[in-house]
């Protein structure tokens, strides 16, 4: 099978674009029994699939032996129907992860999301049995994230220090005041768009996320 292939599958208000990556044979976690589905920006601000941030996240579990898929939200893309203030979304996650779980056999879901995506990928996580969440500067200042305080599985944060979206120092607080276990990475330099930080991005959650699953 090829490292990319992109699909076109249903989705809740039509056709789904997605990119499957094909697991390396030689990674530590080959052979399991996850897969995992990473979630993009704001649609309506530019994110997509190809943003550099999913694209990196992707290659992260690919190369951890992961099969993994990221997708266009509705109506980005060739995916079908309007954006839906990150509801409707929840429902594209959920049928990628379907379709994603039949081709694989995955029995252990991951789910990540980077800004946008990270509502998407945590409301989706309370709804689908999760075994990891991984979300990337979470704009907790306008959405509403664990209103009861804690995750439904365990959980990496990602913030950069020098986001000039949401704000570092209420971001962390937040995330420590969570009752579920959750691991936080700060990246020093990083923006929220992480211009030239992601190798520290992969470099940091690599291990991390090894030691969460393996």
């Amino acid at each position: 099978m090829a490292v990319y292939s992109t699909e076109i599958i249903a989705g809740p208000e039509g056709k789904l674009e997605l990119i499957r990556e094909a697991p390396v044979d030689d990674g530590p976690l080959a052979g399991s029994d996850y897969y995992a589905v990473v979630c993009h920006p704001h649609p309506l601000y530019g994110g997509a699939m190809d943003n550099k941030v999913v694209t990196t996240v992707s290659r992260i579990y690919r190369e951890l032996g992961v099969p993994v898929a990221r997708f266009n939200f509705r109506g980005v893309g060739a995916s079908e129907g309007v954006h839906d203030n990150a509801e409707g979304e929840v429902e594209d996650l959920q049928a990628v992860a379907s379709w994603l779980q039949k081709q694989c056999s995955g029995t252990r879901l991951l789910i990540a999301g980077y800004s946008f995506g990270s509502v998407v990928a945590e409301a989706g996580s309370s709804m689908l049995t999760t075994d990891h969440l991984v979300l990337i500067a979470p704009p907790v200042e306008r959405y509403s994230f664990a209103p009861d305080q804690r995750f439904t599985c365990p959980a990496i944060i990602v913030l950069g220090e020098e986001d000039e979206l949401v704000g570092f120092q209420h971001a962390k607080q937040w995330a420590e005041s969570l009752a579920s276990p959750v691991k936080i990475i700060a990246i020093a330099e990083a923006s929220h768009f992480f211009h030239g930080e992601l190798v520290s991005l992969r470099d940091q959650l690599t291990p991390m996320l090894l030691t969460a699953l393996g």
